[in-house]
């Protein structure tokens, strides 16, 4: 069973980022994410990453038919 929540060092192998940066992206609220535990460990829900990678691309495609 694929787990169903990722640490933020998978983001960023997933999407191939800094670790600034894949904080970045949940700090903004961009990559909705949770905080886990006592020391407040946050983790991203796959599901959430899959959405956030989708709405990249349907936000590249509308950019590039804009720019046509």
């Amino acid at each position: 069973m694929a787990a169903r929540f990722l640490k933020l060092e998978d983001v960023q192998e997933v999407l191939n980022i800094s670790s600034q940066q894949a904080y970045s992206l949940v700090r903004s609220g961009d990559l909705p994410a949770i905080q886990v535990g006592g020391r407040g460990i946050w983790r991203v829900e796959a599901s959430e990453l899959e959405a956030y990678i989708q709405r990249q691309y349907d936000a590249a495609k509308a950019k590039a038919t804009e720019d046509a």
